[in-house]
């Protein structure tokens, strides 16, 4: 990845509220911009009903946003007419958290993989389209023989490979992966995760990897997002994130995260967070994680501290660090300061 390239997805302020009456909305998205480069894997991790999802179909369109802009190629797709729109799909695909849901019960894996390329109409006969269902399918580790099974025929992670072939069908630049271990076995996420990593590799794929096991995130990610009830709070490299992480929220996940040591699992010490995550219906004024913040300060309530680069690559939303350009001193739990 060559990080002067520009960027293959940009996102812009990007908003989705969901009203729920009159009066109210319920802010799952809010005022969220960043950048993928070509090449780049990048992890979006958080706690559940922190907007992870929601904000990677409202990336794909599957939601409207309420707000904000997003590019593609340097492409505005707001102002993209009917017929770039349709080959804009061609080049973002999806892989849906649920792998059974989001398979036809009724279609065969022929018939499954090959709908995109239907729709698309990118072979010229039967034999070729055959051929290349096949060929998807021993790229993501499946027998040709199961091109006449149907889904209930398989298991969680043999779905989920179906699930990554048909995502790869239209030979896409992007893909959004929705959770797409978090319905399988330990056992099986460790070879969906090595599956698409061996895939990004071969194939150059830029990827949002969406997920809330930061470990399996950090194999996969070249920089990891961080999100907490709509807010992206930090952003930077996923070496950088694991080793010196800046906002209290991170501190806390990165802290829940087992170590395969009895010994040092046992003297660690874990960041327990108090409370319950706030409603977004109705989400505290100024920093959104301030009434679960060990470190919350009386500026904390009143005003909304801004998502910008604290260090070189390195960006978060918190009180306590200011870019170093602006004089103050940057506090630093993890170094005593």
């Amino acid at each position: 990845m060559n990080m002067a390239e520009n960027p293959l997805l940009e996102i812009k302020h990007v908003k989705k509220y969901f009203e729920v009456d009159r009066h109210r909305s319920l802010k799952a998205v809010d005022d969220i911009s960043f950048a993928i480069r070509p090449g780049e894997t990048l992890g979006i991790v958080g706690e559940s009903g922190c907007g992870k999802s929601t904000l990677g179909r409202t990336i794909m369109g599957l939601y409207e946003k309420t707000d904000g802009e997003i590019f593609f190629d340097g492409e505005n797709v707001d102002q993209m007419d009917r017929d770039q729109r349709f080959q804009l799909h061609r080049k973002m695909q999806m892989i849906f958290q649920d792998p059974y849901a989001s398979l036809n019960p009724r279609s065969t894996v022929l018939d499954l993989i090959a709908e995109p390329m239907d729709i698309h109409r990118t072979y010229n006969n039967q034999y070729e389209r055959r051929e290349r269902v096949e060929v998807l399918l021993e790229k993501v580790g499946l027998s040709r023989t199961y091109l006449n099974r149907y889904p209930h025929e398989f298991s969680g992670g043999q779905r989920q490979r179906i699930g990554i072939a048909r995502a790869l069908a239209l030979d896409p630049d992007f893909i959004i992966a929705d959770e797409p271990i978090s319905a399988l076995d330990v056992s099986v996420q460790a070879q969906v995760v090595v599956l698409l990593k061996k895939l990004q590799e071969e194939k150059g794929l830029t990827m949002m990897f969406i997920a809330h096991d930061l470990s399996m995130v950090k194999y996969i990610s070249n920089r990891v997002g961080v999100m907490y009830l709509g807010h992206l709070i930090e952003l930077t490299s996923s070496e950088v994130l694991y080793e010196h992480p800046l906002h209290p929220y991170t501190e806390a996940l990165l802290s829940a995260i087992p170590i395969p040591d009895p010994d040092i699992e046992e003297t660690r010490e874990r960041i327990l967070l108090k409370g319950d995550p706030p409603s977004p219906v109705n989400p505290p004024s100024g920093c959104v994680f301030r009434t679960r913040c060990p470190f919350a300060m009386e500026i904390c309530a009143k005003e909304t501290p801004m998502f910008q680069e604290v260090e070189r690559g390195h960006f978060a939303a918190c009180h306590l660090h200011q870019p170093k350009t602006e004089g103050p001193k940057v506090h630093n739990r993890n170094r005593g300061e």
